[in-house]
This record gives structure tokens, sequence and C-alpha cells, in this order.
């Protein structure tokens, strides 16, 4: 009996692992395929984000005539295919990737503009100002359209410059023509190899430079030529952004004020870092920045007020369809508040979706739809398709996917059950509120982990507590304020949400400061990131059984994310002013100045590690005297040396230089001689050293890779390099 038992267990498994055998074999994929045919659609934006993909992973800039080529070639195999088979699928596919390719070259050639190559100190520059971004403690930040710039011919000139002014100038308005001086710098490359590009985002925006003001700007009058400089209706809407940022200010003061600005008009810029810290560990920094969140609560209250008010009136209500001209008032209510909201790539998605969702509604189709987000998508991705490598792109639309398909399970069990009387109703709203907030915090969990390193322990408790408040009273509020405010009543709705924000604040630095709010992480592996993507992907689209498959790749996912990447043994900052080596405890020992340290904090941030760069500058990895330090790693000798005196025996004894000066030509009996023109030329490097060397052959090349951030940008339009110089290593 007991063999007859084994038999039958032994059977059913075989069964099991024949039916998944069979689902890979093509003609049983072609049926799951044609089961969820009616999902296809679905997969266009993701296949279109493959190519964008693809494009931004070349390491050198293909020509147009290559990226035009891509589509016609995927057009004629669509045109080769039968119309019902499984290459056709395929085949279409491939040609939204395509398209997704050609986009993406597209955008780069029409965003391309001139960008500062080198270092300005003391540049003239006059400009018309765009933007003007409070800073918090002192000062603010100006966007400057420049008209010229001292030492720069017409077709060298940035069009778009951004500069720290560090004294407020009293009177400054958008639109106004201004001369300041100014040292500009390019766009910063990535602290490190496979950090974040800020000069690729740049590149999108039109920035060419960034630096700091000596002095306040001048207002100047605009000269006749320059008038088309600043465009009227932009002139005018940054007028009323920051005469609406004034009067929040001046009715609610202090902290609270500067969050109701940002929730507002979208200005964060006046938010103390002690503030943001705070809702970044405890998971709530989404509340800050204008989402698809806000936007839902405006557009919603707008769509409900209007629609209750003309319920009112049942000669209006019993004739005419309100739902739809509210859903109408609601899409304007959505585009105002999109004007004065600084419309940035987040708030253009989150209006975008409202729309399509509020165009439904007024063609009688389901509102919240998995098609609806599709299209959201896929029209993002289109006009900017850089935004695929956006976070805030990445997080919302998943969240979004993943609270779709849940609510898409969770209607289809319902329709099946009798929900009972008002207690049970009660606890389906409320296990809704903590089952939305599960599956977004889990949906978004490895994305925040690939690009921030951090993980948000208590982020579920944080936003129980805190989304209500948002969701009733901190947003109806804001939009009362503005409803109030051209009759100068601003001050009542305001004094409300200035107590919502309060509770919000306090919640965020309760949690934060809860032992083990925050888990950091070293770098995830792409092969990870994509695993748990795709996964994620697979599961969330896809209806029938075989969606299962999608837990498969997340876990695969996950275990590639536990193996952890290599990290280097030493880091070398692109000045030549700051190195870091792993010493016996893993852990990152600094030597370099101790201020300025935006290099090292990311470094630490890569490397998982909490703490502040001051601490890892007094860790003991390094001995320090006037002219330079010296550490040992793995058994070989790095040198970090600072002045001339010193550069010599460094050469002799060392078995790794590296110089904030010029390596003289001699220098060749160490291993690797990285000098201040290798470093600037090629950006900090990231090198890794096999395990000790066997008594007496140390210097034996151990270094088993190099890793620059020049090499892993690549040669393309926003990685414009100087001349190479030359520098000097030993096999």
């Amino acid at each position: 009996m007991q063999a007859l038992v084994e038999g039958v267990r032994a059977a059913s498994g075989w069964a099991r692992f024949r039916g998944l055998a069979a689902a890979l074999v093509p003609q049983r994929l072609a049926d799951h395929l044609e089961d969820e045919r009616a999902r296809w659609f679905l997969w266009l934006p993701v296949m279109t984000g493959l190519g964008i993909a693809a494009y931004f992973a070349l390491p050198a800039e293909p020509g147009l005539a290559v990226a035009l080529a891509v589509p016609f070639a995927a057009v004629g195999l669509v045109a080769s295919t039968r119309r019902t088979s499984l290459m056709r699928a395929a085949a279409l596919g491939l040609l939204a990737a395509a398209l997704g390719f050609a986009v993406a070259k597209g955008r780069t050639e029409a965003t391309r503009a001139p960008v500062l190559d080198r270092e300005m100190r003391r540049a003239d520059v006059t400009g018309v100002v765009e933007l003007i971004e409070p800073r918090p403690g002192r000062g603010e930040r100006l966007t400057i359209r420049a008209a010229s710039i001292a030492g720069l011919e017409a077709g060298e000139t940035p069009t778009h410059i951004r500069v720290r002014v560090m004294t407020k100038r009293e009177g400054l308005k958008p639109g106004d023509w201004v001369h300041l001086r100014a040292t500009l710098r390019p766009p910063s490359p990535p602290s490190l190899p496979g950090g974040y590009d800020f000069a690729r985002w740049a590149w999108f925006q039109g920035l060419g430079a960034t630096g700091y003001a000596i002095h306040p700007p001048d207002i100047i009058l605009a000269p006749a030529s320059g008038t088309s400089l600043a465009p009227p209706a932009r002139r005018s809407i940054e007028l009323l952004r920051q005469g609406i940022a004034e009067r929040i200010r001046a009715a609610l003061p202090g902290e609270a004020g500067a969050i109701a600005v940002s929730l507002i008009t979208g200005e964060r810029g006046g938010i103390t870092e002690e503030t943001n810290d705070a809702y970044r560990d405890s998971g709530l920094i989404h509340i800050l920045s204008i989402s698809g969140l806000h936007m839902v609560i405006m557009a919603g209250s707008v769509y409900a007020a209007v629609r209750l008010g003309l319920a009112l009136f049942p000669a209006i209500a019993l004739r005419f369809p309100t739902k739809k001209w509210a859903a109408a008032a609601a899409l304007c209510g959505a585009g105002g508040y999109l004007l004065i909201s600084a419309p940035s790539i987040a708030t253009l998605r989150a209006f975008l979706m409202i729309a399509i969702m509020f165009l439904a509604v007024m063609v009688d189709r389901q509102a919240l739809a998995m098609r609806n987000v599709a299209i959201a998508a896929l029209v993002i991705l289109v006009v900017f398709p850089e935004s695929l490598l956006d976070p805030g792109f990445q997080m919302s639309f998943a969240a979004v996917v993943s609270l779709i398909a849940a609510y898409e399970t969770a209607r289809a069990r319902a329709d099946e059950q009798d929900r009972g009387g008002w207690l049970r109703a009660l606890a389906f709203f409320l296990g809704g509120i903590v089952l939305s907030t599960v599956v977004a915090s889990l949906s978004v969990a490895p994305i925040g982990a690939y690009h921030f390193h951090r993980s948000q322990q208590y982020a579920l408790i944080a936003n129980l507590i805190a989304v209500p408040i948002c969701n009733l009273i901190v947003m109806p509020a804001a939009l009362a304020t503005l409803l109030l405010m051209p009759l100068g009543l601003e001050t009542w709705p305001l004094a409300l949400m200035g107590l919502g924000i309060d509770a919000m604040t306090a919640t965020a630095r309760w949690v934060a400061s809860l032992p083990g709010a925050v888990i950091h992480i070293a770098e995830i592996p792409d092969a990870s990131f994509a695993l748990m993507i795709a996964g994620g992907l697979w599961l969330t689209l896809w209806q029938t059984r075989w969606r299962a498959l999608g837990l498969a790749a997340i876990a695969a996912g996950v275990m590639v994310a536990a193996n952890g990447s290599e990290r280097p043994d030493i880091l070398a900052g692109r000045a030549g002013t700051l190195v870091a080596v792993r010493g016996s405890d893993a852990r990152l020992a600094a030597a370099g100045p101790r201020s300025g340290t935006f290099e090292l904090e990311r470094w630490l941030e890569h490397d998982g590690d909490g703490r502040k760069p001051r601490e890892a500058l007094r860790t003991r990895g390094f001995r320090c005297d006037d002219a330079g330090c010296i550490a040992e790693v793995k058994g070989l000798t790095v040198a970090k040396t600072r002045h001339a005196s010193a550069i010599a025996e460094d050469c002799a004894k060392a078995h790794i230089v590296i110089t904030e000066l010029p390596a003289p030509r001699d220098c060749t009996a160490p291993l690797l001689v990285l000098d201040r023109r290798a470093l600037a030329r090629d950006g900090t490097h990231a090198i890794y050293i096999a395990g000790d060397a066997p008594n007496g052959a140390a210097r034996i090349s151990r270094i088993i890779r190099i890793e620059t951030v020049a090499a892993r940008r690549g040669n393309r339009p926003w990685t414009e390099r100087r001349e190479r110089t030359k520098s000097w290593t030993r096999d």
C-alpha cells in the first residue's frame, strides 16, 4: 500500500513537470497567447520600453539612419508572417521595440543643444530668468535661458543654465532679464561607475551648465533683439506660481508652509533636508512631490463636488448626463493644477493618466482599466522616452499596474460573494486600504532598492496613518485654498491644511526614528532588477493561470540580488583628492577633504553602508601626513600622493599610486598609476583586486579589472570627453 501511494505521488509530480514543460512548447505557448488575446495590447508599451532600454544601453551612439532602418526591417518581418501565427505576435513585439529605439534616438536629436565642456570662472552671463526656486536656509536657485556668456560663441552657449545664488535678489521675477557673474561647470557625470548620470538627465532638459553666482544678479532692461527669449505664456504661469507661493508662505509660515507650497505649486526647494530625510526614511517621500495621488485627489474632489452640486437640482440631474459634466469639470481642474505645479515628467504622467480616466467616463467606458494605464504609458514613452529611466516613472506605473491587477482579482471574487451587512462592508473598505498599501509598497520595493539602495521597513505603518490624512484633510484643503485665494480667504483652508501637514510630518519623524526603520542595501545587479521587473509584469498583465510563472522570475531576481554584486576594493575620485579602500571589515575607509563629501556619500550609498561621510573619513584605513596617505589592500600598498615631494618615493615603493598631481613619466614601477589627468578624463575608477598574494608575489599584477565612469557611460551625446592623455599601467 505504501508503495502504491508513493507511486501515485511520483506520477502526479511527473504530471506537473510535463505540464510545465508543455507550457514551453511553441504550440502550447501559442494556445496560451490566444487565450490572453484581449491582453496583448498591454504589452505594447512594455516592448516599446525594451527598445528604449536597448537604445540607452548602447556603448556608442547609433546613427540616425540605423535608428530609422530598424523599424523598417521590423515592418518587413511582420509582413512576412501569417496573421494568426505565433511569429506574427513576436514580430509585432519586435516592431514595437524597434519603434521605441527610433523614438529614443529622435528625442536625443530633438533635445540636442550646446553643453559646456570646461569649467569657467567668473563668467559674465546675460539671460532671462525662467524659474526661481527657494533654497532652505538662504538664497535661491535660478534657471536662466542664456542669451550670452562671455568667452563663448553663440553656437557654444548653453540654452539653459542653473546657478545657485546665496543672497536673494528682492523683486526678481520670472521673465526678468539679468546679468550675473558665475562659476559654471558642465553637468556632473556619475560619482562612480554605474551611478546616477545627472548629465544625461540635463541633456534632455536642455540644461547645458550648472554653477554658482558670485554676486546676486542685476536686473537689466531687455535688449531689443532678445525679447523672444521670454515666452509670455510661460512667464505668466511662473508669475502666477510665484504669487501663489508667496501668499501661502505669508498665511502659513515655517516648514508647514514650505510643504504646502510643494503640494500646490510643486516647488520643494523650501523644505529642509532634515524633513526630506524624515519623509524618505519613513516611506512617505512620495507625498512631498506632486504625483498621481495628488492629481487624483484634486481632480476627484472637483468631480465629487460638481456631481453632488448638480444632484441638488433634480431638473438637471434627471435630464442631463451630469456624470459626464462632472468628468469634464474634473479634467479642467486637473489641467489647471498641472499648469501651476511646475509641469515635470512626473506631473505630466499623472495628468495624462487622469485625463484618460475622465475621458473614458465621458465616452461611457470603464475608467479604471489596465488598457488606460497602457495607453498613458505608451504616450509618455513616445513623447518622453528618457522617462523610462526615471525612478518616478517606474514606481508610479508599477504601483498603478499592481493595484489594478489586485483590484481585478478582488472584484472577480467579490462578485461571487455577498458582502452582507454594514460591518462586513466596513471591514471590506478598511481591508481595501490595507491591501492597497501593501500591494503598492511591495510593487515599488525592488525599484526603490535598485535606485536608492535603501528599504523603509515601516512604510506600511507610516502610509496607513499619513495617506488618509493627506486624502481627507490636506489635499481637499489645498483645493479650497486655490478656490478661495482670489477672494482673499485662503487663510482658513491653509490653517486646516497646516494641521494636516503637521500630523503627517509628526508621523514621518516618529516612524523614521524607530529602530531599524531603514535598511541600507548594496548595489543590486542589473540582471536581478530585470528579472524582478519582468516577473512583476508577467504576473500583473496576464490573467490566466500561467501568470504564476512571474513569481518564479521574481524569486530568481531576489536570489541573484541576495548573492550581491562584486564590490570594488579601491575607489579613486575624478579629481584625485578622494580615495577609498576596502578594509578587512569589508567597509570603505576614505582619505580626502572633509568638505564637499557628495561623492563619498554616493560611494557609501552604493556600498549599502549607512555611515555618514565623516565617519568613513575617520576610519583607520590610511596613514597620512602632509605629503599624502598610505593604505594596504589585500597585500598591495596604495599611495595617495598630495605633494610633489612624495611622488618619487611613492612611485618606488607603492603598488598603486593615485595622485592629484600630474604623474612623472618615469613613474613606471607601480602596477597602476592614476594621476589628475587620467582621473579628470575618465572619472571615478573602481579597482578590483584578487585575494592576498603568496609571499614574494606582491609585485605580480593582481588587479582583476578596472572600471571607469567614462567606459561605463560609453560614447554618447551627453558624455562628451576631453582629448585623451596617456596613463600608465603595468600588467
